[in-house]
Parts: C-alpha cells; structure tokens; sequence
C-alpha cells in the first residue's frame, strides 16, 4: 500500500472521532466545536497531501482513486449530517449532495465494469474544496444564518455542476456495448 492511500486510510479513520466531537458540541460554539473544526480541518488537509504525493511521487493508483473521493464525501457527509440535526443545513441540500455523490459513484461503477477508471476532475475538486471551506466557516463561526445561506449556496451549486460535468464528460459509459 502507497504512502499516499495510508494517509487516505488516516483520514476515514478521523471521521468517527469528528462525529463524536460535533456531537459532544452540541452545534454551539466552544471547545467542542473547535476540536471538531481542527480535526475537520486536519482531514481536509490530508486530502490535498495525499494527493499530492500521488502525483510527485507517481503512487497513483486505482485504488487511491477509488478511496480518496469516497474519504472525501464520508468526510462533508459527515458534517452535514450533523449540521442537519441541528437544523443548520437543510435536509434538501442534503439530498442533493448524497444523489450527486451517489450518481457519480455509479457512473464510476459502470465504468469501472467497461474497463476505464473515472478520476476526480477539476469540477469536482472545486466542489470538495469549496465545501470543505464553507463547512468550516460554519464551523467556526456557528449559528450565522448569513452565512450558512452561503456556504449552502455555494455547495450546492458547485455539486450540481461537477455532477452534470461527469455526466457529460462520461455518457458514453452508460451506452450499451
């Protein structure tokens, strides 16, 4: 196993102790909640380490491209879902962001079953970026109707986006052989 899916694997590993820490905050601001956002913030680095040294160090590999964009969305899922329990994030937004990452994970399956591998594109990169900021704002500065409408905006626009852009970029995979 490469170096880079090592620290893939450490941060799935860091979501359950993220869970236990957002609900320990109750989703009020306060040590609790700052633990979260470090860890969260920890995590989401992890992301763009990993990444990188899969790309310099050329330890790209299939299963890295399958477990990176998967720790990923376990990673936002994660928070949002909390963020939804507390009636910060909307359960609709939510919806959204699960059919997406559900689309594209079965456009990558049947792909997959073609003989091809689909990466993480430039769209999507954003859309992970994007919402592992905003989620972090929310985070930081909980509470803020403002702007959680942003960062809710924000998610769910780039998601639309880079959903749609998979699916233009890919059809051919869906077409009968």
């Amino acid at each position: 196993m490469t170096l880079a899916s090592k620290i893939t694997l450490v941060r799935v590993a860091m979501i359950p102790v993220f869970m236990v820490t957002m609900y320990l905050s109750g989703g009020e601001s306060g040590m609790w909640m700052y633990i979260s956002l470090a860890i969260f913030i920890i995590a989401s680095l992890t992301d763009f380490v990993d990444g990188y040294i899969a790309r310099h160090y050329n330890q790209t590999t299939d299963f890295g491209k399958f477990l990176d964009p998967l720790a990923d969305k376990l990673l936002v899922i994660a928070a949002m879902t909390m963020f939804c329990e507390w009636g910060a994030f909307p359960a609709w937004a939510l919806m959204i962001v699960l059919t997406r990452e559900f689309a594209v994970t079965g456009l990558r399956l049947v792909a997959v079953q073609k003989g091809n591998v689909i990466a993480a594109g430039w769209s999507g990169k954003v859309k992970t970026a994007s919402t592992m900021v905003g989620l972090c704002v929310m985070m930081a500065l909980p509470g803020i109707q403002v702007l959680n409408t942003i960062v809710i905006a924000v998610i769910v626009v780039t998601t639309l986006y880079s959903g749609a852009e998979y699916f233009v970029q890919n059809w051919k995979c869906l077409l009968p052989d």
